[in-house]
């Protein structure tokens, strides 16, 4: 933990209303600034790391919205995992079902891109037979088992690898950038058409896209649950799979992978080796709105396809907004699109519940959030709905079917790649590729 962070919190107040947990409970330990000063307490050795203080932190959604409220730039987000790497260090949540479900999940199938994909294909098989609707006629299944398996998203037909090669040149080889294309865990398995309209529009917009068919989980799941030793591996085998000296950018469509993608430095010891290489990485991440806007892209011309009105709204994905600090550029194209009419939705910024594993550790909170949400949208009248990170469509989604409501819900860059295709059919129907 690092002391001088700690110090810096002036328990003003100022992130009180920010903060989901708080707001839900109004109770000072369910605030950042209660977190704080109980992770102080423990630093200065005035209390144990008890359970009680791990439930605390699991408790924490880690959206970082009081760290966007914060009038001294509290760096809550390095307070948070460093907090949650000492609970798992401390061994006081460990029982038999969590230490083998973290072990199973997070130490071993995410470790390995060719591991996760065969899980992702027995999961396709497994609910295409229909036997995930007789989950709980399984007795002998733990509970929790039985809810995450019912929770799980249904797994593409193809993953990422399979949709984009290795090497895509824009049509002409008119090549502007060069540009790596990470395809990310869940956004590979669930959502990889998500991926393929990423590279069609980074090809339309003159970037030569390298897509290594191998790459692996970023890590921010695991550094977000305290497993940072495993967070490093991640990262040095992700940067080994780019040929990071050759782009200009390295994309991430997915908000909760880029906040984390853009700080590896931070994993590794200063002056070493690892940490000079993860620092140029560092330089070289983009999200893709940022990158579509830095660079000028091209938008899209109104056609006789394109006459028909579309109401329009943007739900901020946590870290993308308060991570990242990115938000206006996902705005700016979806306002630069053809007769679309973009409505703000209301506290568009407050995280939806979903917080990456939170939606199935902590469901009621979750539920509540999700549920504030869905008013939100219902408010805007909106048809499309558009976020920018894969557990807020999953989790949304799942809130609007539980409403039998028929928003379409889209990544931002999906609806970008649809009017392209719309306004130059022939662009982006075969791109170049390159073994």
């Amino acid at each position: 933990m690092d002391r001088s962070i700690l110090q810096k919190c002036i328990h003003c107040g100022m992130c009180l209303p920010s903060c989901p947990t708080y707001q839900e409970t109004k109770i000072e330990r369910n605030s950042p600034r209660g977190r704080i000063s109980l992770m102080k307490a423990i630093a200065e050795h005035a209390m144990e790391l008890t359970p009680e203080f791990a439930h605390e932190l699991y408790f924490c959604l880690g959206c970082l919205a009081c760290q966007s409220a914060c009038p001294v730039g509290v760096d809550y987000k390095t307070l948070f995992e460093a907090s949650r790497q000492d609970i798992e260090k401390s061994k006081v949540l460990n029982n038999l079902f969590r230490l083998t479900a973290r072990t199973l999940l997070i130490k071993f199938l995410f470790l390995s891109p060719t591991r996760l994909r065969t899980f992702g294909k027995l999961l396709r098989l497994f609910q295409k037979t229909g036997l995930v609707k007789w989950i709980n006629g399984f007795p002998f299944l733990p509970q929790k088992l039985r809810e995450m398996a019912l929770a799980l998203p249904p797994i593409a037909p193809r993953f990422s690898f399979e949709l984009i090669s290795s090497h895509e040149i824009p049509s002409g080889n008119k090549s502007l950038y060069k540009v790596g294309l990470l395809t990310g865990c869940v956004q590979d398995l669930v959502f990889p058409n998500i991926n393929r309209d990423t590279a069609d529009v980074l090809l339309y917009n003159g970037c030569e896209v390298f897509c290594p068919p191998r790459q692996g989980c970023c890590g921010s799941l695991h550094a977000h649950n305290g497993e940072m030793e495993t967070a490093q591996q991640l990262a040095k085998a992700l940067i080994s799979a780019f040929p990071v000296e050759r782009l200009d950018g390295i994309i991430t469509n997915s908000a909760g992978c880029g906040s984390h993608l853009k700080h590896f430095a931070e994993l590794f010891p200063k002056g070493s080796e690892w940490r000079k290489k993860a620092e140029k990485w560092d330089q070289k991440v983009y999200d893709i709105h940022e990158w579509l806007v830095k660079i000028g892209y091209s938008i899209p011309k109104p056609t006789s396809l394109t006459i028909h009105s579309i109401r329009v709204t943007y739900h901020d994905a946590c870290h993308l907004c308060h991570g990242q600090k990115i938000k206006n550029e996902p705005r700016k194209i979806l306002k630069s699109l053809p007769n679309v009419e973009f409505v703000e939705l209301k506290d568009a910024d407050n995280c939806c519940g979903s917080a990456g594993i939170y939606n199935i550790l902590q469901p009621t909170m979750a539920k509540k959030l999700l549920l504030k949400k869905i008013e939100r949208i219902k408010e805007t009248t909106a048809s499309v709905v558009c976020t920018a990170n894969p557990g807020c469509l999953l989790f949304i989604q799942k809130g609007l079917r539980e409403q039998a409501l028929n928003h379409q819900l889209v990544h931002p860059i999906s609806l970008l790649a649809h009017y392209y295709r719309l306004t130059n059919q022939d662009s982006l129907e075969v791109p170049q590729s390159k073994a």
